[in-house]
């Protein structure tokens, strides 16, 4: 394939040897080193290609040898130029056309978000849009570790972030955290899992600075009844049927090496690891507007085409609708040439579907089993997370505008996560 393109580019013959003896023609032609190819007999002649540079060495050989060569088929860049040479308008618009390839080729004309689930590609692209990062920027002004921070810092529940480059197209590659509703009462701020010591701070609750290589404590995150212990590393500080409040010290990555006279000579630190359970008591709350607008579609549709170049959109037609309340479905296709190289031109549709709205109120039955759909969905998410749930007191208070599923949950869960290991040691001055 390489060796048709080079000579493609440098142009070759399609020639026919005729005369008394081919053969001795071919045979000059390879005592001189003229390469030939294709070698096809033809009624007592042969076709056969060479180069343009070889039928130039021709003249000695054809005298020599009484054969006579006629050109049969030029093939190549060089005589295609030669054959079109009148052309000029063709060519500027093929050089051109190649330019502003080139030159769309420098920027980002799509941003696949892929991953998300929670978080819609709108309010990702949205987001990105504020940050600077929108379609037609350079891919020279691309920064993925400056969006891929950004994100994570902007959104809580996403916890890896990819970004890349291929083609015209920015490729945005999240993972949403699956756990994210924790057994934690509201308000409180999610910590490390136990043993996980990534983005601790460097300094204890006392203030003093701890290293972060010389172990771990697993502490309390929250209130609880201990249940279970299986401690793996670390010493345990608490026992099974021990209260515990939130920040207790529950294994200590500390372990202390004494001496014969069995006083404490020092301590070799370690990552302290356990599986923890205890009882705890959960906050639940969820509330139900008693109205709600109903929404009656009217059997009447209206489709609108368009045509997007950049940013700006071309409608066929009216571009507002003619509804005072509608849904709108909207499909776009974009331009493309291969698989990475996308275009600022679109096509699509909106597609417009009308209804009348109006307030409902629901009854009183109706409020129940939403409510309790709610908490029931809340609870088997709970169960699939291990969480063994043993009393419910969780009741449904109507009032006027809505209405209220309050209560407590007592569960058993597991509890514990890491911080760096800080040692309290007892300091006497001498003085009773």
């Amino acid at each position: 394939m390489l060796l048709f393109i080079f000579r493609y580019i440098k142009g070759y013959l399609k020639i026919r040897v005729m005369g008394y003896s081919p053969e001795r023609f071919l045979n000059a032609c390879s005592h001189r080193k003229i390469y030939i190819w294709g070698i096809t007999p033809v009624e007592g002649s042969y076709d056969m290609y060479i180069s343009v540079s070889g039928f130039r060495k021709l003249r000695p050989i054809i005298k020599k040898t009484g054969a006579r060569v006629v050109i049969r088929e030029r093939i190549g860049l060089p005589f295609y130029l030669f054959r079109y040479r009148k052309r000029k308008v063709f060519f500027a618009g093929a050089v051109l056309g190649t330019a502003f390839v080139y030159v769309l080729s420098l920027f980002v004309w799509n941003i696949d978000v892929r991953g998300n689930r929670k978080y819609t590609d709108e309010a990702i692209i949205a987001f990105l849009e504020e940050q600077g990062v929108e379609h037609g920027m350079k891919l020279s002004s691309v920064d993925c570790d400056r969006i891929v921070k950004d994100i994570r810092k902007s959104y809580d529940e996403i916890i890896w972030v990819s970004a890349s480059i291929e083609g015209c197209r920015l490729i945005v590659q999240i993972k949403e955290n699956e756990d994210s509703e924790d057994i934690r009462n509201p308000g409180e701020e999610t910590q490390p899992t136990a043993g996980d010591t990534e983005g601790l701070d460097s300094q204890n609750d006392t203030g003093n600075e701890v290293q972060s290589n010389q172990g771990t404590d697993i502490v309390a995150d929250q209130d609880g009844l201990i249940q279970k212990m299986i401690v793996r590393k670390g010493i345990p500080c608490v026992a099974e049927g021990q209260q515990v409040k939130k920040g207790d010290v529950l294994v200590s990555g500390a372990v202390p090496v004494v001496d014969d006279a069995g006083e404490t000579t020092g301590y070799q630190f370690q990552h302290s690891d356990a599986d923890i359970r205890a009882e705890v008591t959960v906050e639940y709350q969820d509330i139900c507007e008693r109205s709600f607008e109903s929404k009656e579609y009217i059997h009447q549709t209206k489709e609108q085409l368009y045509l997007k170049l950049g940013k700006r959109i071309f409608w066929l037609g009216s571009s507002g609708s003619p509804f005072p309340e509608c849904e709108e479905l909207t499909t776009e296709h974009r331009l493309r040439i291969g698989e990475y190289f996308y275009l600022p031109v679109s096509w699509g549709s909106r597609v417009t579907k009308p209804y009348l709205s109006s307030q409902v109120n629901y009854d009183e039955e109706q409020l129940q089993t939403i409510l309790s759909g709610k908490y029931r969905r809340f609870a088997d998410n709970l169960v699939k997370k291990g969480v063994e749930i043993i009393e419910n007191d969780v009741k449904i208070y109507t009032e006027p505008d809505q209405a209220k599923a309050k209560g407590t949950l007592t569960v058993i869960t597991d509890i514990g996560t890491g911080r760096p290991t800080s040692i309290t040691e007892d300091i006497d001055d001498g003085d009773d």
